[in-house]
């Protein structure tokens, strides 16, 4: 399992768009970039929109009800979330969650997941927050329970934070489900991927891509395994305009805290910064988000058209 090209649709606020009409241009959005190319859809697992994107209140649909509606709506493309924040469902649960999107979607769902970290969303829906350290030890006993679901193999495991009896995870039609975590912890997150995760996604400044990769592959030798069967991928935030005057404008709006992660230009332009930046810097795969205009209809396949050839080379 890898993913190439991924389109993440992290923004559900559509001017002109009525909310009756709004799963409507989440599923254009996912048709379109399955025939411009892209080999992965993806949606956040968040509950409020995040800071630097809207205001907590803006629209924001729930993952997998969204995965699996999308799954309907397409008949390639793999769908995953980027990434499921483990504290908020437990982990059997999360386990079969995904495997029915696969039998739904017909063998196209991955499971991306991570240990969570908006605060907001746990203390207003009343979920338990904890410490990064408890996060972290929550995510480790997840992915032992997940882990074998996602194979077919009962999974029993009694810890200090998860208990599974025998939890067994059917009807199933793969005979293992890709597991990617997301994020750029460099002591936890990356030790959990080369224990767990088929692929990484790695979310971090541009500037730290190269070391982020080199850490990565120096934790997968660390238990013997070899770097080369842990994908990667990137996550950018794609600010690309139709035409000069538009990518002007959109760079005067990234906030000056998203600078070191956005893309900005045409999308020629976009794509040769992500060809010299990350994927010299060792990514196997580019994940882009096109939080402004996205939603337009031919903005996603002309990025799709423009960065193909980078990852396909």
């Amino acid at each position: 399992m890898t993913i190439r090209l991924g389109y993440q649709i992290p923004n559900f606020t559509y001017p002109g768009v009525p909310e009756e009409r709004l799963f409507d241009t989440v599923a254009a959005q996912a048709k379109e970039a399955e025939a411009a190319g892209f080999d992965t859809v993806l949606v956040m697992d968040h509950f409020y929109q995040l800071p630097g994107i809207g205001t907590p209140d803006a629209n924001m649909l729930e993952a997998y009800t969204t995965l699996g509606a999308l799954a309907s709506v397409t008949s390639t493309i793999q769908l995953s979330t980027l990434v499921t924040g483990n504290t908020y469902r437990n982990p059997a649960l999360l386990a079969k969650t995904v495997t029915t999107l696969d039998v739904v979607s017909k063998g196209r769902a991955v499971l991306g997941i991570g240990a969570g970290w908006f605060e907001r969303e746990h203390h207003d829906l009343g979920f338990e927050f904890g410490t990064f350290g408890q996060r972290f030890e929550r995510l480790e006993e997840a992915l032992t329970i997940i882990s074998p679901m996602l194979e077919g193999e009962p999974a029993t495991f009694e810890g200090k934070w998860y208990v599974a009896r025998g939890a067994m995870n059917n009807p199933r039609v793969r005979p293992h489900i890709p597991i990617m975590l997301g994020g750029s912890g460099e002591q936890k997150t990356f030790r959990l991927a080369a224990r767990f995760a088929d692929h990484m996604n790695i979310i971090c400044d541009v500037e730290d891509v190269a070391r982020k990769v080199a850490v990565l592959r120096e934790r997968c030798a660390e238990i013997g395994r070899d770097p080369a069967t842990l994908a990667t991928s990137y996550l950018a935030m794609g600010m690309v305009g139709e035409n000069e005057a538009e990518a002007k404008e959109l760079r005067e709006s990234v906030p000056e805290d998203r600078r070191n992660r956005a893309f900005v230009g045409t999308a020629e332009q976009v794509a040769e910064q992500l060809h010299e930046k990350v994927i010299g810097a060792g990514i196997d795969g580019i994940t882009i988000n096109l939080i402004r205009n996205g939603h337009r209809p031919g903005v996603v396949n002309m990025v799709g058209e423009a960065l193909k050839p980078i990852v396909t080379a």
